[in-house]
């Protein structure tokens, strides 16, 4: 049997036996130094890889949703970049309410979970989520609830950590993973231990090809990916059929 935490209250960091409750609690937790810690992290390409996700989702004049959205970083890039209207969701109140309180009216904030979303069939042109589906109790579930809400013709957007394609810069960035992000996280974030979930959780998700394959079964064809910073990240993007 999959343990679901350990005693620290963390989620799993694999598929197997990942608690929503714990996913929600944790991303409570680390909201009032989220940006920051990312951009240190990241060492300040976060901002950059939600840009590329806005961008590829092609939100001129659509309706669209992005799914663990956060304080609304790609919403807000979604609004840039010329969609209509857009719903950021989250499961974490916390994260939407720190998004609230920068002021980002223009966005619709619904706290729901990614697994059943509130919301009509085909009642949007794009969905989006970056660095979320990882966090989601059955990603195969919440891919489905995606094309159930996108109409005919609509893209989907899943923008999420990979393991990098050139296997010596693979290793280094593994050593990095396990080894200099959770101490460097004890100085910016809000909630250090959640950053060992993360590391964790970016070594035990599935290849690229895996993911495309999920895309696939939940109605999306043409499915493409671009890799980001050397295959650190990966932007899957597909159209519903």
């Amino acid at each position: 049997m999959t343990s679901t935490s350990d005693s620290t209250g963390l989620p799993a960091a694999g598929r197997d036996g990942k608690d929503a409750a714990l996913v929600q609690a944790m991303f409570d937790r680390v909201a009032p130094r989220y940006d920051l810690a990312n951009a240190c992290l990241s060492l300040g390409q976060d901002a950059h890889w939600r840009r590329v996700t806005a961008r590829a989702a092609r939100p001129g004049g659509a309706r669209a949703l992005d799914v663990a959205a956060g304080p609304g970083n790609v919403a807000t890039e979604l609004l840039a970049h010329g969609a209509r209207e857009v719903v950021a969701l989250d499961l974490s109140f916390a994260m939407l309410a720190e998004g609230a309180r920068r002021g980002r009216r223009d966005l619709h904030w619904v706290n729901a979970d990614a697994q059943r979303l509130p919301f009509a069939d085909a009642s949007f042109d794009v969905v989006t989520i970056s660095f979320g589906l990882r966090n989601v109790p059955d990603p195969q579930r919440a891919l489905d609830e995606f094309a159930r809400v996108t109409r005919p013709g609509g893209r989907v957007v899943v923008c999420e950590f990979a393991a990098p394609t050139w296997a010596p810069f693979r290793s280094l960035y593994t050593r990095y993973l396990v080894g200099l992000l959770p101490q460097a996280a004890r100085v910016v974030s809000s909630s250090p231990e959640a950053y060992r979930y993360l590391a964790d959780s970016i070594l035990a998700w599935p290849d690229r090809r895996e993911i495309a394959g999920w895309l696939e079964t939940a109605g999306f064809g043409e499915v493409a990916v671009k890799d980001l910073a050397g295959g650190i990240v990966a932007v899957h993007r597909g159209w519903r059929r």
